[in-house]
């Protein structure tokens, strides 16, 4: 019976020692599993953080990136903004000579409106001196007429005073009036004579005058022109200005 009580506890100490090395080997598979598990899990981790420092690192290369095209977009607008500054004050200046040149047209203008004023003014005076030179004409045709009345007048009292010294006592009356006639005629003889010299003077003057007063048509005449081409040359430079501004 003793032998058969040791069999069973050896056999109860296999079986026990069998469950031992069982536990054993399964603790052991366990904690391979678990290290296997941690070894990928350290892994995955290594490649996560590795993927992120990539990241991270593309995304501050993309950062440095950016910040540069906006600087250089910065520069840019400062840059455009400066040459637009710049043509706004030449736009400016070339709206404020546009408006000079514009003001200048404008006083031309009013200066060929009175040129052209001036210049009928100086027509009206050449009809009036042509009529003037006119009458003065027709005056010494009239003072000639005039002249020769006188010097007729003069011969008929001549003759009739002697005619009255021939009559003697009885022609004395008509010898009287005869030289009466004979003075009045004389004198209207002399007056005659400084009625032609004036004439003759205001002939001179007249004709200087005309001659000034032509002269002086076409002086204004010739401005005239000469402004009004000035005004619509400056006024087609200033169309073309404003067209090429706006362009």
């Amino acid at each position: 019976m003793f032998p058969y009580l040791i069999g069973a506890v050896a056999g109860f100490a296999v079986a026990a020692l069998c469950a031992v090395v069982l536990r054993l080997r399964a603790r052991s598979l366990a904690f391979e599993a678990s290290q296997t598990l941690q070894d990928a899990h350290d892994a995955a981790l290594a490649q996560a953080e590795a993927r992120l420092q990539d990241a991270q690192s593309s995304a501050a290369h993309e950062h440095e990136d950016l910040q540069m095209q906006i600087d250089s977009l910065r520069a840019d607008l400062a840059q455009r903004r400066v040459v637009a500054d710049a043509m706004e004050a030449s736009l400016a200046a070339e709206r404020a000579r546009s408006t000079d040149a514009l003001h200048r047209i404008e006083r031309i203008a009013a200066e060929a409106t009175r040129l052209k004023q001036m210049s009928v003014t100086f027509e009206r005076w050449h009809e009036q001196m042509i009529s003037l030179m006119s009458q003065n004409h027709d005056m010494h045709q009239k003072n000639q007429e005039l002249s020769s009345i006188v010097s007729h007048v003069l011969i008929v009292s001549l003759n009739a005073s002697i005619e009255a010294a021939r009559a003697g006592a009885a022609g004395r009356g008509f010898s009287i009036v005869a030289g009466e006639v004979r003075t009045l005629a004389t004198r209207s003889q002399e007056l005659s004579k400084s009625y032609r010299d004036s004439l003759h003077r205001n002939d001179l003057i007249t004709t200087a005058t005309f001659q000034d007063i032509q002269a002086g048509g076409k002086m204004i005449a010739a401005s005239l022109a000469s402004v009004e081409s000035l005004s619509q040359q400056l006024r087609a430079e200033l169309d073309d200005a404003r067209a090429e501004a706006h362009a």
